[in-house]
């Protein structure tokens, strides 16, 4: 089985994070390839940049000319899931909507703790479009840019860790999610402070993933997300064909 992780920004060296924390997690024998976007923005953190993503992935997808078994968007709260799922006959997995799934089979309400102040609303607005919003407690930014996580990783914990005991302690939150593809390390620091279930999305999305795989089970085609009618594209930045 080979599972490609998309990564949304342009920095390769989440890609390489966000891989390696992919096949930590896979089963033997599933392969996990981390892709970067050949254009867009070297963090993702608002709607202009998310939009941009949404296209730089279903482009980096289609540049992929090897067999792929699964796909998985790793960007949290980001736009672009419902076109790759257009787009492609294998299964389709968002990192945001994975793990509040999942999430969900842990305790009665879970948070969310991400990046920037700026992101709360991308991700609520990303659970309320896929149903997971009635059982989120909060969504808390730890005030951190994307691009910190890995500069300061200290801070990193020391922020992130804060929001999430505060989310556990005064939302009634039961379950925590790590809300950004580069926050995965910071699992277990979070979980010793708060004492409840921390779930990583990109683990999450891989066990999906493979689930979905091995039950033979992809995208219905009957309607939302049957493939795009023919007609011409003027201007498609594909920088390569599957």
């Amino acid at each position: 089985m080979r599972i490609l992780v998309v990564n949304v920004n342009t920095t390769e060296s989440m890609t390489e994070g966000i891989a390696e924390q992919a096949r930590r997690v896979a089963l033997p024998g599933t392969e996990i390839v981390g892709l970067t976007p050949a254009f867009g923005a070297e963090s993702v953190e608002g709607n202009l940049e998310s939009y941009l993503a949404a296209v730089a992935v279903m482009d980096r997808v289609l540049a992929y000319e090897e067999p792929f078994d699964a796909v998985i968007q790793a960007g949290y709260g980001e736009h672009g899931r419902e076109g790759l799922q257009e787009l492609l006959d294998v299964p389709v997995v968002d990192i945001t909507e994975a793990a509040a799934s999942t999430a969900m089979y842990l305790g009665h309400r879970y948070s969310v703790v991400t990046t920037l102040d700026r992101a709360v609303p991308l991700i609520e607005d990303r659970l309320l479009v896929a149903g997971l919003d009635r059982r989120c407690a909060s969504v808390r930014a730890s005030g951190l840019a994307v691009l910190e996580l890995e500069a300061d990783p200290e801070r990193a914990v020391e922020a992130i860790v804060e929001q999430a005991a505060a989310a556990v302690r005064d939302d009634h939150a039961e379950v925590i999610c790590l809300g950004c593809g580069g926050m995965a390390e910071l699992e277990s620091a979070v979980r010793a402070r708060t004492g409840v279930p921390v779930v990583d999305g990109v683990a999450a999305a891989v066990t999906v993933a493979e689930a979905l795989v091995r039950m033979q089970l992809s995208t219905s085609k009957v309607r939302t997300y049957a493939p795009a009618r023919p007609k011409k594209m003027t201007g498609w930045p594909v920088t390569g064909g599957r």
